[in-house]
């Protein structure tokens, strides 16, 4: 049995302590929000925004940071929404011991550095073994034991194992990675596809667009990770069009139904009211807009879901440019003798 310290009590993070109470370890959970610990004491079975998960007696809540890793954690596992990991890291840093592994299993780009989730906990808590978890793993499913499958990306391979051996079970199958930008990058740009995504839904067209968006999407996120130095081979993977297919066609994807009230004509501001939870998708936009011309990399969906969120451009405008572009080949590496 390991300590674990849950950083974070929304559906995700509890959805994974779920996992590893069950999985026999001592599991801690943070959270800045009383209110939220609060709830959860009282009625550990009725779960807000995940229906038949039971949180295990055995899990013990904190809103004490300091107090949520006193008993030196084995394992921390990060799942505060992105724009709040650099706050909540900034603030743990102090109490967390040399070596101690941060497994990341939050989603996004901070828009002012450009920094995955993993860059921003290395640069606050530098003593920490910091890696990813991702993959297509909503939280609903995973509280109910509903087989899924991810990637543990780290630097060094005894790293990547050892999150691999704490969260693997019979439902639950985790794979090996070192190439954890490869993983982040997947796991945060999936969001804005989704968007796209969910706008295609709203508008009441159909799977042959849908189809185009996610193979066009997953092209834009490969083309950006292989010029960041991540391996190719990652998105075709867990964490790339694993991830892309689910958050694209889920009732579960908050990104997802977020872009089917935009294409329903809601705006941004009225459809993330309607989500009631954070949109990361639209957190990560701009960010992969700036890396896309920092890199000089096309990115024409990422563009249109720009100018759709903060400049009120139509969606079906947005759509419509997409397809009226230039005329090129499906991929520049294929061509005629």
């Amino acid at each position: 049995m390991k300590k674990v310290t849950v950083l974070g009590g929304g559906t995700w993070g509890i959805a994974l302590t779920i996992l590893l109470a069950g999985n026999g370890h001592d599991v801690t959970v943070w959270s800045k929000f009383k209110e939220e610990t609060d709830a959860l004491d009282r009625n550990r079975r009725d779960i807000k925004n995940l229906p038949g998960a039971v949180l295990q007696d055995s899990v013990r809540l904190t809103n004490d940071i300091e107090k949520a890793v006193e008993s030196e954690p084995d394992l921390i596992v990060m799942t505060v929404a992105s724009p709040f990991v650099r706050e909540v890291s900034h603030v743990l840093a102090p109490f967390v011991k040399d070596g101690t592994v941060i497994v990341n299993a939050s989603k996004g780009i901070e828009n002012k550095t450009l920094y995955t989730i993993t860059d921003i906990i290395a640069q606050e808590i530098p003593q920490a073994k910091v890696a990813v978890l991702s993959g297509p793993s909503h939280a609903e499913e995973v509280s109910r034991q509903i087989p899924t499958t991810v990637v543990a990306g780290a630097k060094e391979k005894e790293t990547a194992m050892y999150i691999q051996d704490m969260f693997m079970n019979q439902y639950f199958r985790v794979y090996t990675s070192p190439d954890v930008i490869g993983i982040e990058l997947g796991g945060a740009l999936k969001n804005v596809i989704a968007l796209a995504a969910g706008t295609i839904d709203g508008l009441g067209y159909g799977d042959n667009t849908k189809a185009a968006l996610i193979t066009r999407g997953i092209v834009e996120i490969s083309r950006l990770g292989e010029a960041m130095g991540a391996r190719y081979e990652t998105f075709a993977g867990l964490s790339g069009i694993g991830d892309l297919i689910v958050t694209c066609t889920s009732a579960h994807s908050r990104n997802h139904n977020a872009g089917f009230l935009l294409g329903q004509g809601y705006t941004l501001e009225e459809a993330k009211k309607q989500v009631g939870q954070v949109v990361e998708g639209v957190n990560s936009a701009q960010a992969a807009l700036a890396l896309a011309r920092k890199y000089g990399v096309e990115m024409p969906i990422v563009e249109q879901v720009n100018v759709v969120l903060f400049e009120g451009k139509a969606v079906k405008e947005a759509l419509t440019d997409l397809l009226v572009r230039e005329r090129v080949n499906e991929y520049s590496s294929l061509n005629w003798e």
